[in-house]
């Protein structure tokens, strides 16, 4: 099935990373995700941090906890979610908003290049081989 040592490895990264991303919209980051939040979500900026820190930790959950025969079905979700809200990092480029250290241009456009990579990881440490 999907369990080589190094898609464990990955799928376990991810999952962790995800889990301490989620508690940090909750807690200690959460108006550094504040400014990844586009003008037009249709709810708060703070709600949409929570919201999503919800998600974050559900999602970095599966990831480590779902069974082999859900665990692709799970990088499908997780690849989704962080296509959803690429559309906060385009915001958080386009306006300028600085966040987490990226407070240049350069490092917020940078960071676009980085959920591809996010989107490839949920994808390739879930799949079936």
């Amino acid at each position: 099935m999907n369990n080589s040592p190094m898609q464990k490895i990955a799928r376990y990264g991810l999952g962790t990373f995800l889990v301490v991303a989620g508690i940090g919209h909750l807690t200690f980051a959460r108006k550094e995700f504040q400014a990844q939040v586009p003008d037009w979500a249709p709810i708060s900026k703070d709600n949409t941090v929570v919201y999503s820190g919800f998600v974050e930790i559900a999602l970095g959950a599966a990831l480590i906890l779902a069974p082999a025969q859900q665990r692709a079905k799970v990088g499908k979700i997780a690849a989704a979610f962080f296509t959803a809200v690429f559309p906060g990092n385009i915001a958080q480029y386009k306006d300028r908003r600085d966040g987490f250290g990226l407070d240049t241009d350069g490092k917020r456009l940078a960071r676009l290049f980085f959920q591809p990579v996010l989107v490839a990881w949920a994808l390739k440490s879930t799949s079936k081989r």
